[in-house]
């Protein structure tokens, strides 16, 4: 009976438990808007430096340039945006957020770089063997890039144990890739300030 008792007061306890860890609940919410939980990077950061950084990109007179003496829309490759700060940021997702904020304007293409690029020669080597006649992938129609982007993302952390102040700088710049000129550099800054508790 001593078991039987111990064992129906440890299930009531693992269901309070549950249910007591369970009820604050999750609610979905737009990917728009901005939830701070912490005074770390976060999505809303990478997608708003994206927006202004290429927004200010094609501000400047490398892009006016190429139009006048080119037709059709400037090719970039990203060669390498390196994360330098203290913590840990998914430098994909800015890329991502880099690409997506010229796509959608129309105004720049781009071409994949690294893993991603030899994947898709390898194939379309498998379709030449595999493929039907007619509806392969030809060799040797790559588009080249015309411009190398790349970068760092830095930080800066000071604290007074009660406050903590975090800084972020992104540098990027764009490079001709025919005479290596360096045609753009942009640089945006964040400060976030964070009380005692909140980190």
């Amino acid at each position: 009976m001593f078991k039987s008792l111990s064992r129906s007061i440890f299930v009531l306890f693992t269901v309070l438990t549950i249910t007591a860890c369970s009820s604050g609940g999750v609610k979905r919410i737009s990917t728009d808007e901005e939830v701070a939980l912490s005074d770390r990077w976060n999505d809303t950061d990478s997608r708003l430096v994206a927006e202004a950084m290429m927004g200010e990109m094609l501000t400047f007179p490398w892009y006016r340039q190429y139009k006048v003496e080119h037709d059709g829309n400037p090719t970039v490759i990203i060669q390498s945006i390196r994360n330098k700060s203290h913590e840990h940021i998914p430098v994909d997702t800015f890329i991502n957020d880099i690409k997506r904020s010229f796509l959608k304007e129309g105004k720049v293409d781009f071409v994949v770089s690294g893993e991603e690029r030899e994947d898709i020669r390898t194939e379309r080597e498998d379709q030449e063997m595999n493929a039907a006649e007619g509806t392969t992938a030809e060799f040797g129609q790559e588009q080249g890039a015309q411009f190398a982007l790349s970068g760092t993302i830095n930080s800066i952390v000071d604290s007074n144990g009660d406050q903590r102040v975090t800084f972020y700088q992104v540098d990027l710049k764009l490079i001709n890739m025919t005479t290596n000129r360096e045609v753009w550099n942009g640089q945006k800054k964040i400060k976030k300030l964070a009380d005692k508790g909140f980190f």
